[in-house]
This record gives structure tokens, sequence and C-alpha cells, in this order.
């Protein structure tokens, strides 16, 4: 049976929940790339002021000796105050828990926010660390052969593309 998400009712779910997250002094942060195009999208649905951040996993993965730096330069800007900040971490996937472990390490590299929550499009379970979103649109369950990914189109709309996983 093929898996059948809509990625565009998802995200608006995820708004939703977001937004119920929100608090002062909160600044979105998107994990690099399917978080990074969330949060730009949340920043601008939800009205926020500023761009949110990006922040990428690469120089903190625990598998960082096998796979080395990826093409082209780290994505990570974050363009405001880490300190005292309340980071809302937006993702598209969480699955292991080890890059969203991996950013918040790079994330302090920047500072000491006041406080870090995770929301997340979709929650596929197979957890490795001790890791929850506190919003996460839907929970689904996958092989772990299979891998799932947020995919936009030239006009910003969102999909989902399974594959096997490599």
């Amino acid at each position: 049976m093929m898996l059948q998400l809509d990625a565009e009712a998802l995200y608006a779910e995820l708004r939703t929940g977001v937004r119920n997250l929100l608090r002062p002094g909160s600044v979105l942060v998107g994990i690099w790339s399917g978080g990074a195009w969330l949060a730009e999208r949340l920043q601008r649905d939800l009205g926020l002021a500023g761009p949110p951040g990006v922040i990428s996993s690469t120089l903190h993965r625990d598998d960082f000796g096998s796979r080395g730096l990826a093409a082209g330069t780290d994505p990570t800007q974050l363009p405001f105050a880490i300190d005292g900040s309340h980071i809302l971490l937006i993702d598209d996937v969480l699955y292991t828990g080890r890059t969203v472990r991996a950013v918040v390490n790079e994330l302090y590299d920047f500072g000491r926010p006041a406080s870090v929550t995770l929301a997340v499009l979709v929650d596929r379970g197979g957890r490795e660390l001790p890791i929850d979103a506190a919003f996460a649109a839907t929970r689904i369950q996958l092989p772990a052969a299979q891998k799932i990914a947020l995919a936009r189109n030239s006009g910003g709309l969102l999909n989902f593309v399974v594959q096997e996983a490599t």
C-alpha cells in the first residue's frame, strides 16, 4: 500500500500548532532544508517580524566522519540573538532524533536560549534518542527501509516523496 499524505493539509495543521506554541520572544528556526522551507512559510503566514533562522545539523552529526560536508557551505543563518530567546525549532520529518540532537548542539554554539521547543510536520516514530516534538501535524509508521522527504515545487506548494532508503 502506497502512503498518501497531503502535505498542504498537514501544513495547515502545523500552522495552527505553531501558533499555539508561540509566546513573547519566540523565534522560528527551521532545520535545513524542509524545516527551513516550513519556517519561512510559517513566518510569513503567521505575520511574524523578520526572517526566520535556518540551522544545519552538518557539523554536529554523529556520522560526520563518514558523511563529511555536503556540497556548498553550511546553511546556518541565525539573524537574531540566541541568548534568552524562546526557540521554536521547525522540521519536516522526525525519525530517529539524531538530526534534532545535532541541531540543538549547533544552536548552543551560538548562545543559550531560554527554551527550545520542537514542532514537526510528520513524526514517523523509530526514535533512537529521547527526543519528542511538542507538536506533530501527523504521526505515521513507515518501514525502516522507506524514507519520506518533503519537497516543494516552483510555486512553493509542498508534497511528500516516499522512497526506499539507501
